[in-house]
């Protein structure tokens, strides 16, 4: 049984007279779960849905569902699958204290790897996850492989009793499953010979594995230091040696890049960055392969968009991480608009110095520096810092720092999406 949360107008939804409320509870007598449920056996043309309304009514609707018209229903958000696994780099192991309890649940939850793009490692399915995968072709997944050596990943995972990884992409790939997957980088346990291992195992697959991201771990002030720690700039350059290996293997035999190594891994190796065209159009950019490369795109391919900014002064506040790939980024905007802009790199006063992602910066430390910073005309703040509530990892609401000055403060994904000529008026 799954909930409504609302229902859109002039829709199927509101047609039949579904609530904020309506218990959804089968389509063509099976029973529903969840959004996927729903989502799967509502594509149909016609079927049939069994819902009791808030008022405590049964009712059975035969819907028809002409093609293109929507559903219109929201649904309330599932119960999170938790995690199986204690790794030692866990992020919520990283967390400060005191923070919103939200934060603090171990999710691995394959519906949200599909959905999202958000990593997985597989180790929490049941039978009838399994069934469900294969039988919605929930592709692509997103998976967490970290090592293909099943002890070593077991090690990795604190968890003995997490399946040989490799078994399990391959039974999902008969089934036409395909993957894009990730390898967080811990010295001394995954990295030089495991790593080739790897790197050769998912290699092998074929086309099921779409791509390999080899991420640096990256700890807090309150991680498990003693068990774990972050590569040296030396052990970041023999990886990349060895992800960019791999690489020119697949771009000679496959035309595609294949393995990337994230940002962060080529900062810390001193290491320049790949041209953007070897990033296969940016499949894991959200998990920072080729973030900086991909702003350079997108102000090209806009430039065009964003005039009428000439003799502003535009405020960028960011992580430490990207301040210190941002004036390359910023050097074509400039040119593109006339403006001057002024770089604001902040330190993460929650995780301590080691973090630096604009995702985890939090809303005070954003208060801080704009009410610091000199007098600008527009101050763009990441977006992916907020989450859908709009809300800073701190809990402090957006709507309170963009108040802290009187210039416009705008959440940007890319740049472009706020220096539209609208915006310049």
């Amino acid at each position: 049984m799954i909930k409504v949360a609302s229902v859109q107008p002039e829709s199927i939804g509101a047609e039949i007279g579904l609530e904020p409320g309506s218990e959804l509870l089968s389509i063509n007598e099976r029973q529903l779960e969840d959004f996927l449920d729903f989502e799967y056996h509502t594509a149909d043309d016609r079927f049939s849905l069994l819902a009791r309304q808030p008022d405590g009514q049964t009712v059975e609707f035969d819907i028809e569902r002409p093609e293109g018209m929507p559903m219109g229903v929201v649904l309330e958000p599932p119960r999170i699958r938790r995690c199986a696994n204690r790794c030692d780099f866990c992020f919520v192991d990283g967390l400060a204290p005191g923070m919103r309890e939200v934060l603090y649940i171990r999710d691995d939850d394959y519906r949200l790897s599909f959905r999202y793009g958000n990593f997985a490692t597989l180790t929490n399915l049941k039978d009838k996850d399994i069934a469900r995968i294969i039988e919605y072709r929930l592709s692509p997944l997103y998976v967490s492989v970290h090592a293909t050596d099943p002890g070593v990943r077991r090690h990795l995972l604190r968890n003995p009793d997490a399946e040989d990884v490799l078994g399990q992409l391959t039974h999902f790939a008969q089934h036409g499953i395909q993957f894009h997957t990730q390898v967080v980088l811990t010295p001394g346990i995954n990295d030089g010979a495991v790593l080739e291992q790897t790197l050769d195992d998912l290699y092998r697959m074929g086309q099921p594995v779409l791509s390999v991201s080899v991420v640096p771990v990256g700890l807090t002030e309150y991680s498990k230091h003693s068990l774990v720690r972050e590569p040296t700039d030396h052990e970041c350059r023999a990886a990349l040696d060895t992800v960019r290996g791999r690489a020119e293997r697949a771009r000679r035999e496959r035309s595609i890049t294949w393995a990337h190594g994230a940002d962060e891994l080529y900062l810390r190796a001193g290491v320049e960055l790949p041209p953007a065209g070897e990033y296969d159009g940016f499949q894991q950019v959200e998990n920072g392969i080729g973030a900086v490369r991909y702003l350079e795109q997108r102000i090209l391919e806009d430039a065009h968009l964003i005039g009428g900014w000439t003799g502003r002064r535009i405020g960028v506040f960011t992580g430490t991480s990207m301040g210190r790939l941002m004036p390359q980024v910023l050097e074509p905007l400039e040119r593109a608009t006339g403006a001057s802009f002024e770089l604001h790199p902040l330190k993460n006063t929650v995780f301590g110095g080691s973090v630096t992602t604009a995702g985890l910066l939090p809303g005070r430390a954003f208060l801080e520096a704009l009410q610091q910073a000199a007098r600008l005309d527009l101050a763009l703040l990441p977006a992916e810092s907020v989450n859908d509530d709009g809300l800073f990892i701190d809990d402090v609401a957006f709507e309170e720092v963009a108040g802290s000055i009187d210039a416009p403060v705008v959440l940007s994904a890319h740049f472009t999406d706020a220096l539209a000529p609208a915006e310049a008026t």
